[in-house]
């Protein structure tokens, strides 16, 4: 990859830090970060994607600090709910706690992706037949209870009722659909991790390759 030349930093708003900065994009993701920051990363993530949970631990953290608090660099996360009712029930839940708490559930999500793989291994198999049955908001809700995400989030301020009531959310479900749809037919998403540096794909899944592109493009 050709190295371009460095970015400027640019300084936050007064009494902020940018990684404070969170806003909704019009593309349904969840953008952390300088919104005009000239290197734009993207990721389209699944809260049980093995790899991804890898990206959560080792990268986020030198992401936030290295790049984003200096303004060079946005990091956006969208859904891609690779496997179903698991991933759409976390993507809704982590929606419900709203935009500002966004970054902090997604990272505690993806710090007990563990736990919730056990919970789903012990699930028996005539839970997962009826599971094929049910229309989305339903399966989400049965497969929110039966991996503990519903009392994950309770634990986490969310009332039981409200989190039930993001589950059925049928706006956020469509929303969601939406953005995987658009990944996979527009933008040539087949799997997760995937990332782009300003609209372009990156042949990335580790830390070490994104910031090895973050660096070419300028971020440095």
């Amino acid at each position: 990859m050709t190295s371009s030349t460095p970015v400027a930093q640019a300084a936050p708003p007064a009494g902020k830090q940018w990684v404070d900065i969170v806003s909704k994009t019009p593309e349904a993701g969840f953008r952390q970060g300088n919104p005009n920051a000239p290197i734009q990363l993207v990721e389209y993530g699944s809260r049980t994607c093995p790899t991804c949970g890898r990206f959560a631990a080792e990268g986020v953290e030198p992401l936030r600090q290295k790049y984003v608090s200096t303004g060079k660099v946005s990091y956006e996360f969208r859904d891609f709910p690779l496997h179903g009712a698991p991933d759409l029930a976390l993507a809704l839940l982590n929606q419900c706690v709203g935009t500002e708490a966004f970054f902090p559930m997604l990272d505690q999500m993806f710090a007990n992706q563990s736990g919730f793989g056990e919970k789903m291994t012990a699930l028996p198999e005539s839970f997962m037949q009826q599971l094929q049955a049910m229309a989305p908001p339903q399966a989400a809700a049965a497969m929110a209870e039966g991996m503990g995400a519903i009392e994950f989030v309770k634990q986490r301020g969310i009332p039981e009722a409200k989190a039930r009531q993001c589950l059925a959310d049928q706006a956020t479900i469509k929303s969601i659909a939406d953005v995987m749809a658009d990944a996979s037919n527009n933008r040539g998403v087949q799997g997760t991790p995937s990332f782009f540096i300003n609209g372009k794909a990156v042949d990335a899944a580790m830390w070490s390759q994104v910031e090895t592109a973050l660096q070419a493009a300028g971020a440095r």
